[in-house]
């Protein structure tokens, strides 16, 4: 199963890998800084450099710092939320506004809306 990134990534056979060793494939991956192997075609393999490797590892630190952010403060506007559930006169509050009617002015609602 390729992916549009693997086409884009330049490629060299393993028979070549084969025949031109080690050497040979370490001096297309410098130049290049990745390197997809193939098989018949087919994606086998990417190597990469250090370089590629080491900005691979960064982006996907950056992402999860993004998302780990994100995650927090989603935490913590949840955790005000059913702080207000541990008030004395949360049960209170609950049964006025079940008490109420609903007013929707003909509109649907499903949500906080801000």
């Amino acid at each position: 199963m390729a992916t549009a990134a693997l086409a884009e990534l330049p490629q060299t056979p393993a028979s070549d890998v084969k025949r031109l060793g080690w050497r040979g494939l370490m001096r297309t991956v410098g130049r290049e800084g990745k390197v997809l192997v193939t098989n018949h075609s087919q994606p086998e393999a990417v190597v990469l450099s250090i370089g590629e490797y080491d900005a691979l590892v960064q982006a996907i630190e950056r992402a999860q710092a993004r998302d780990d952010v994100a995650l927090d403060a989603l935490r913590e506007r949840f955790d005000r939320r059913l702080a207000a559930l541990a008030q004395a006169d949360a049960g209170e509050r609950l049964r006025d506004v079940m008490a109420q009617p609903p007013s929707l002015d003909g509109k649907v609602r499903a949500g906080a809306s801000h």
